[in-house]
């Protein structure tokens, strides 16, 4: 079988098979040994939530710092997610989310920030995927502020969200990350779930006469909030459209490095939900995903079904001598979805059973091995997004603007 043929096979295969994918069996089966397939699709999944990370503007000198650098038209191309890559998506709106540090009545702190897109199969991908998939990706910590959300572990109610029904609490940062807005906000005059459920809405009654699906993907902080996310579509039935309200369509969330979202009230919601799958992968260096720890007063719980992989048997990857720089790496995606990759479970070693390449190892690290000759943290804009003016004079220019927010 030639290239193309392969090709083809592997599509036909994903097309086929991609209820079981998204877990409508709660991945029977597909976890030890990991199912090839199923490589592939939490990998494709993943690269779409390390695209925000790649996009995200971090130069303080910026006036954009906090933005994507690149806009909704052209983002897959920027961040090299079309060339060679058979899952065609395109980006329908980016949102924002509002981090605060609140002193009383008084607000210390407050900054609107980019944390992710929500994106939808182009017929070409559709064919590929076997569904119209609706994708929302929330990326991880990226500014200070974010940190603060972060530790902020106390828990609060979520019946704001989610009813009172079984009295559901979560993490109060990743609920104030999802549901904070300000009228006066140029961002966030609605909150990240706002901005988010409505697009959703609209999607699924555009899309309303195909085979939908709903998936989401998040990395460390995103990843709880994906979780929260997907367990809010379920519940206020943004998985139906207006006018087919009997019609459901089947929701899943591929979250990577998760902490814990909520309490056993949240989790008794979260179980009682039709059509909802969330798959947790934890790369097992990571600690992150074992917080919060649960305490006397805490009482945290995960939800999902959990894969396990260990990207620290890989024998592409340095062995660093400080353990906390081996704990950093084993947080970071890259790492993870090299894992994903290339784990043979809990007693296996290391295996290569996805073609990924060993470079994106070292796209923001230091983790690939010497010997492969690619240097190290090589994913930056050219020229730090300086650029050359007619007269010979450099500005920065680090920002393709989109429409303004209404």
């Amino acid at each position: 079988m030639d290239f193309f043929g392969k090709k083809k096979k592997l599509m036909g295969s994903i097309a086929q098979r991609w209820r079981e994918l998204s877990g409508e069996n709660n991945w029977e089966g597909l976890l030890d040994p990991l199912d090839k397939d199923l490589r592939k699709y939490i990998i494709h999944y993943g690269e779409r939530t390390q695209a925000v990370m790649d996009a995200f503007n971090g130069e303080k000198a910026s006036k954009w710092v906090g933005f994507s650098r690149y806009s909704t038209e052209d983002f897959f191309s920027k961040v090299g997610l079309e060339m060679g890559n058979p899952y065609k998506y395109k980006v329908t709106k980016f949102f924002y989310a509002r981090s605060e540090i609140q002193i009383l009545d008084w607000f210390a702190a407050v900054e609107s920030n980019w944390i992710g897109y929500v994106a939808v199969t182009t017929d070409e991908g559709k064919a590929v995927l076997g569904r119209r998939d609706i994708l929302i990706c929330w990326r991880g910590t990226m500014r200070n502020l974010e940190v603060i959300n972060d530790i902020k572990a106390d828990l609060v109610s979520a019946a704001d969200i989610l009813g009172d029904n079984g009295d559901p609490k979560v993490h109060h940062g990743w609920h104030s990350i999802y549901t904070a807005k300000d009228s006066k906000s140029v961002y966030n005059q609605a909150s990240a779930r706002e901005q988010v459920l409505s697009e959703v809405r609209r999607l699924v009654d555009l899309y309303q006469d195909e085979e939908i699906s709903i998936t989401l993907t998040g990395h460390s902080l995103g990843g709880a909030v994906a979780t929260l996310n997907a367990v809010d579509i379920i519940a206020n039935g943004y998985n139906k459209s207006t006018t087919k309200p009997d019609k459901e369509y089947l929701v899943t969330a591929f979250v990577f490095a998760s902490p814990r979202v909520g309490d056993s009230g949240f989790k008794k919601v979260f179980s009682g939900l039709k059509n909802l799958h969330v798959l947790r992968i934890k790369n097992e260096l990571d600690m992150v995903p074992s917080l919060p720890i649960p305490l006397p007063l805490l009482h945290y719980t995960h939800v999902g079904e959990k894969l396990l992989i260990d990207s620290h048997k890989s024998p592409y990857m340095k062995s660093h001598l400080d353990i906390s720089e081996n704990l950093v790496i084993a947080h970071q995606l890259e790492p993870y979805l090299h894992g994903v990759a290339g784990s043979q479970g809990a007693k296996g070693e290391f295996k290569l059973e996805v073609n990924r390449d060993i470079a994106l190892l070292n796209k923001s690290l230091d983790a690939l091995k010497d010997e492969y000759k690619v240097p190290v943290e090589w994913w930056i804009e050219k020229n730090k997004g300086m650029a050359q003016q007619d007269d010979g004079s450099w500005i920065l220019d680090d920002h393709e603007p989109e429409p303004a927010i209404v």
